[in-house]
């Protein structure tokens, strides 16, 4: 093999890394890889961890320990996190998004790839240290979100459903309490190969009214007997302000509607304004 320029492994590397984020790779790996020695690969990686720093695209980490290594996470400042919460607030608060029955519309924006991508940073941002196995939501607007989250978390995404589907398998199906001061009695189901007993979950959706669909997936992987970790979405609104579940982090609050513009009254959650 030629002998390989420290700008292209500088290149190759930032790719590799940014394309696997929370995946530990060996030093010994990229020393096969381009054929440089230890040394070599570390001072490379202290040069991509200045740089990421430097202009906020997250951090390089150095994994100590026998099954230790270099990682990358997409772990945006409390600069960056406003910026893009106030971005979202901003679009979300154009006139015509408000829906019967005190809902957002809100596909169009967590449709896009970027927005998704951000939105994804964030939340996986918190739950790092929970080490969850898998990102569990249910179908189907907060999919997006949730695969980000999972990507960024290198886990694979898990997608609780109205109802079972032949080409699952077997199901383990439950009834829950639909939030927002609603009685009414919905169904989910989740193939019995999904979740394995001890997992741990970390829940993410788009969407929090009442929290009912939230309770419902943590009961659902109570019957899987899985741990939940964490339970994140994009927006809460803030009435009810009890909700059916505990503990649920919100990046943005929807206050409500003004019905004379059309324009819904969202911010980011206070905790992020003030990091």
């Amino acid at each position: 093999m030629d002998k390989i320029k420290r700008n292209e492994r500088l290149g190759a590397l930032t790719k590799i890394l940014t394309d696997t984020p929370n995946r530990i790779h060996t030093l010994s790996e990229f020393c096969e890889l381009f054929g440089s020695a230890k040394s070599t690969i570390s001072e490379d990686i202290d040069l991509i961890s200045a740089s990421f720093e430097r202009f906020d695209l997250g951090r390089v980490e150095t994994v100590a320990g026998a099954a230790g290594g270099v990682r990358y996470r997409a772990i945006p400042s409390p600069k960056k996190i406003r910026r893009v919460l106030n971005d979202v607030s901003e679009r979300l608060s154009e006139p015509g998004r408000m829906l019967p029955g005190g809902f957002l519309y809100t596909s169009d924006i967590t449709a896009e790839g970027d927005i998704a991508q951000q939105m994804g940073e964030i939340l996986a941002s918190q739950y790092y240290d929970r080490q969850p196995h898998f990102v569990l939501t249910m179908e189907t607007k907060g999919i997006p979100i949730a695969l980000m989250t999972a990507r960024m978390l290198d886990v694979p995404l898990v997608i609780a459903r109205r109802d079972s589907r032949a080409y699952e398998g077997s199901a383990v199906k439950i009834n829950y309490i639909a939030g927002g001061g609603s009685e009414r009695i919905e169904t989910m189901a989740l193939a019995r190969r999904a979740v394995q007993p001890g997992q741990r979950a970390l829940i993410i959706d788009d969407f929090m009214k009442g929290g009912g669909t939230l309770q419902g997936m943590v009961d659902l992987m109570k019957e899987f007997l899985a741990e939940v970790v964490g339970v994140g979405v994009m927006i809460a609104t803030a009435a009810p302000q009890a909700k059916l579940v505990s503990g649920a982090k919100s990046l943005l609050i929807l206050e409500g509607f003004d019905s004379a513009t059309g324009r819904a009254i969202v911010h980011p959650s206070p905790e992020y304004t003030e990091m």
